[in-house]
């Protein structure tokens, strides 16, 4: 919701109209509603966005808006991008300790994010993951409650809901974060040409370039919800430097690469793709459909 009231301030801002004149409807996704599995056991992206693609489909609501990280990267060709809203912080941030050396031996950690599960093991393979899913204040108070000693959030959604001084920030050069976090991303239907020009008004256009690319990795790798793909995206003069790295869920193995392409190029992503699946050893590779295209 959030993320709707931003994307809603952001509309009205740009087109001189009152927020009011801009309806948000709340769809309750499956995934809002299952919170005791991990994703990944459950279904997926997909139940992030199906419920709202049946609205959209129908005519329900004009355009959906998502957290562009929870969107699939094979989408129906009914729908389209029709903004990519100005990125921001795509660090994620450790609530319990200061850092992830500063965790206790032995700590009990929680997450439902395969990437964040294998960063930890393979920095700390002394740790133990468990299952954590819920919205900000439900990770907090499963916390609280001393179901785990630390876990994760985004900084992103920190910042969104004013939590900004909650938790320790990990360098995201150090610790990658997850392909199009921190960015929203609406979408519409592709014939509504009308809905497309008024999104067009908050599309940012740098930020659209790395989630494409980082979406086109995904791609490229045939990474789903079980495969922990983590990736940073700079911009560099007028194209992108991208590094990635790839994980065997239990983080006993790492594989890294980086590549420098245009800011339009969707084939460098996916010769990238292809490069850290050519590194990685069976165990890895198993875990990602592109291993076997």
């Amino acid at each position: 919701m959030a993320q709707a009231e931003e994307a809603r301030a952001r509309l009205a801002s740009a087109h001189g109209i009152d927020p009011a004149h801009i309806e948000i409807i709340a769809v309750t996704a499956s995934g809002d509603r299952i919170q005791d599995r991990a994703l990944a056991e459950i279904g997926g992206k997909a139940l992030w966005t199906k419920e709202l693609d049946a609205w959209l489909a129908e005519g329900e609501i004009d355009f959906a808006v998502h957290s562009a990280k929870d969107v699939e990267t094979l989408r129906p060709e009914a729908f389209t991008i029709g903004a990519v809203l100005e990125r921001e912080d795509v660090r994620d941030v450790l609530i319990g300790a200061q850092s992830i050396a500063a965790l206790p031996v032995g700590a009990v950690v929680g997450t439902s994010a395969p990437r964040r599960a294998a960063q930890l093991l393979h920095a700390r393979p002394d740790c133990r993951v468990v299952t954590f899913r819920g919205n900000v204040a439900t990770r907090l108070a499963k916390l609280a409650a001393g179901e785990a000693q630390a876990t994760f959030l985004a900084a992103a959604g920190l910042k969104r809901l004013g939590e900004t001084g909650t938790g320790h920030p990990l360098d995201a050069e150090d610790w990658l974060p997850a392909p199009a976090q921190a960015a929203i991303l609406i979408e519409c239907r592709a014939s509504d040409d009308r809905t497309r020009t008024f999104l067009a008004a908050v599309d940012h256009a740098p930020s659209r370039a790395s989630v494409r690319a980082e979406r086109a990795l995904l791609e490229g790798l045939g990474g789903n919800c079980h495969s922990p793909i983590a990736v940073l995206t700079r911009h560099e003069d007028a194209g992108l430097h991208m590094r990635a790295a790839i994980y065997a869920p239990d983080g006993s193995e790492r594989v890294e690469a980086e590549a420098r392409f245009a800011q339009d190029d969707t084939v460098g992503p996916a010769r990238l793709a292809a490069q850290l699946l050519a590194k990685a050893s069976p165990r890895v590779a198993l875990h990602f459909a592109g291993a076997a295209a």
